[in-house]
């Protein structure tokens, strides 16, 4: 699996390359597979694909607190990211994974390696819900995932210190929730598994044989999608 450290300057370039590693690897083939990780440099909101702005944001406390908010390609609900979360990537073939059309069968096989590697670092770690990953009863973890012709596209977020007070200020209480979450503010329910970012990275490295750090990014599909999709409100705000 190739591997891919890299954090570009703005939020839309870093959700571009997302999809853009997804669309470059579903026209190929066999497709290769990839793990990408990068950081939240500064204080944004991201959307789910069907996310509703209304039901899951309070606008007005975002634009006082001058904090952007962009939409992502995958499902799930809205988060907020920040310096100290940490994004993940995979880009996995679904000729070498069939089974992974299966949505139940997708989250099942990626959190149990994302648990896996992490209980290596911090014992405790749970899978609960449809993809989080808990600690202490606390969600540290949120993924989400796209479904292309020829592969999937599994990302998420790993808290690992990041300002956390901001989520509340933020976001309102979600229209939707997993069992556990017995209706907990976003602050009593959200926690930092404190663990170093390069501590992260060798860990998932190894538990997903990321070895090749060969790689040429999509450069021309990135800047399209940033000015078509993720630099427009029609995308960002589009419901």
């Amino acid at each position: 699996m190739r591997f891919l450290d890299l954090t570009l300057p703005t939020m839309a370039e870093n959700l571009a390359l997302d999809e853009a590693l997804l669309e470059e690897a579903d026209a190929l083939p066999r497709g290769f597979e990839t793990l990408r990780v990068w950081q939240a440099e500064t204080p944004c909101i991201v959307l789910g694909r069907s996310s509703r702005v209304q039901d899951e944001v309070d606008l007005q406390m975002a634009t006082q607190c001058a904090i952007p908010v962009f939409r992502r390609v995958s499902g799930g609900a809205s988060v907020v990211a920040g310096p100290g979360c940490m994004f993940y990537a995979l880009i996995l073939s679904l000729e070498r994974h069939p089974h992974l059309r299966m949505l139940d069968q997708a989250h099942r096989m990626v959190m149990t390696c994302m648990q896996t590697a992490l209980q290596s670092l911090t014992p405790g770690i749970t899978f609960n819900g449809t993809c989080d990953l808990v600690l202490n009863n606390k969600k540290i973890s949120g993924n989400s995932m796209r479904v292309a012709r020829n592969c999937v596209l599994y990302h998420g977020t790993l808290l690992l210190h990041m300002d956390l007070s901001l989520v509340d200020r933020l976001l309102k209480h979600p229209p939707r929730e997993p069992d556990y979450r017995l209706g907990r503010r976003h602050v009593d329910f959200i926690d930092n598994c404190h663990l170093p970012f390069e501590t992260v990275i060798e860990a998932l490295q190894l538990a997903w044989q990321a070895t090749d750090t060969t790689h040429n990014i999509p450069v021309s599909m990135v800047d399209q999608l940033v000015r078509d999709k993720y630099s427009q409100p029609s995308w960002n705000l589009q419901r």
